[in-house]
Formats: C-alpha cells, sequence, structure tokens
C-alpha cells in the first residue's frame, strides 16, 4: 500500500532520496516558486504530477499541516542491521528501544541525519515504525538516514560488539555523567523508550550506562531531546582533538 507524505519538505525530500515516488499531487494556487521546483524535481525522477484544488489535499490529509503539496510513496524500505556499517570508518549506530511516539522519532531521525549517524535501529513490536507521521516530523531526513528493524533489540547489540562497537546505554541510574563517558571511537548509542526506558535485558547488554543529571521536578527528559543531547556529545568529543 502507497504511503501518503504531506507538506512542502517532506515531498522535496522525498523526491531528493532514493525511495520510489509514484504521484505527486499539487494544489492551484501555491506559491509558485514552490510549483516550479516540485515539478522539475518529479520530472528529473519520472514522477506523474497531479495538479488539484486544495480541499482534495485537505481532504487526504485529514488536519495535517500540508502547504499544498502531497505524495504518494512505496512503502519504507527497511535495512538489515548489517547493512548499517558498510561503507562506515567509524560506526555510529543509534538503537532506540520501544519509542513508541511516532513524532519522537522523526525528530531523533532528524537528528541523527545531522550529525552523521550510520543508521538506528528499532524494534519490529511496540515501537513506532517509520510512518508518514515520521516522515513529516523528520522534516524528510528519514529518507537520507537508513533504518533498520530488528526484532530482537538486545541480539543486535551482541551483534554490534561482536564487531567491536561500544554499547552506551542512557539511564537514570547510570553512575557516569554523559559528558563524563568517554564517547569516541566506534559506538551503539541506546536510547530507551518514553515509559519503559531501556528494559532489564537490553540494559543488560550495554557495556555503559549513562545517565542525564536531572535537577527540577520532572523527573524525566522527552526522548528525542535526550537523544539529540546524546547524539551530539558523540559528535563533539569526536569533533574535539
Amino acid at each position: 500500500m502507497d504511503e501518503l507524505v504531506v507538506g512542502r519538505n517532506p515531498v522535496r525530500e522525498a523526491l531528493k532520496g532514493n525511495r520510489p515516488v509514484n504521484k505527486v499531487l499539487l494544489a492551484r494556487g501555491i506559491n509558485p516558486a514552490v510549483w516550479q521546483e516540485l515539478m522539475q524535481l518529479a520530472r528529473e525522477r519520472g514522477v506523474p504530477v497531479q495538479p488539484v484544488e486544495r480541499v482534495a489535499i485537505e481532504r487526504i490529509a485529514r488536519g495535517q499541516a500540508h502547504q499544498g503539496v502531497a505524495a504518494y510513496l512505496a512503502p519504507y524500505a527497511y535495512a538489515e542491521a548489517e547493512d548499517l556499517l558498510k561503507d562506515a570508518r567509524e560506526p555510529f549506530i543509534v538503537v532506540l528501544n520501544g519509542i513508541q511516539d511516532p513524532h519522537n522519532l522523526g525528530a531523533i531521525l532528524r537528528t541523527a541525519d545531522a550529525a552523521g549517524v550510520d543508521g538506528v535501529v528499532i524494534p519490529s513490536r511496540r515501537a513506532a515504525p517509520v510512518s508518514a507521521t515520521v516522515v513529516k516530523t523528520s522534516a524528510g531526513a528519514v529518507e537520507y538516514v537508513r533504518v533498520a528493524r530488528v526484532n530482537n533489540v538486545a541480539r543486535a547489540l551482541r551483534y554490534f560488539k561482536e564487531r567491536g562497537l561500544w554499547v552506551v546505554g542512557a539511564e537514570m541510574s547510570g553512575k557516569v555523567e554523559y559528558w563524563r563517558a568517554d564517547l569516541r571511537g566506534p559506538i551503539c548509542l541506546v536510547i530507551g523508550g518514553e515509559e519503559s526506558g531501556l528494559g532489564q535485558v537490553v540494559r543488560d547488554e550495554c557495556d555503559l550506562l549513562v545517565r542525564l543529571p536531572m535537577f527540577g521536578r520532572v523527573n524525566s527528559l522527552n526522548a528525542s531531546v535526550a537523544g539529540a543531547l546524546l547524539i551530539y556529545e558523540v559528535l563533539r568529543q569526536r569533533r574535539t582533538p
């Protein structure tokens, strides 16, 4: 079944990416520069474009902000865990254990793309899949970040460890503040779900647990905020002589 994506940026990035785009819908009367840009990108990919009335996109968007632009994409093609290590000179993998909010997943994928992460791993059950909401929240970054969907997160962590990656989990009970940990070298960063965190089985597979200190009255950070802090700490350490 085709996947509907709405919004100027998600559709633009979809046309620039590798996923097949089956059709683009453009509302009559949108910004001429946007119309021309998307028409040109679609022409280069050989994608048919259908001009429609704005109400037609509003109907299929079902309340989503669409800016008069929509597209039908082929279903997202997940990578395999081993694919994430291909061509990675110093692998940087992010594993998300049970992120259920698609907005959090999309935001983390956007951060992962910005920081040059080699790939993201998500569970096949009890977690948000790559969906239209994820595509939109990521501002199209999902088209550039390889995402592997695995049946067993703990087994995937063992696979990465066997290939020389240092597995670091974010956990409130971690003994080391994240900026004090050595996060250089090949690394697999594990971020837990909004409700259940890492879980005991996944926690046991981590080589190191780090914490984000909390001084306020709210006892945890949004998963995407925590992920952004940790991802950029890895990047900072890699770029610091």
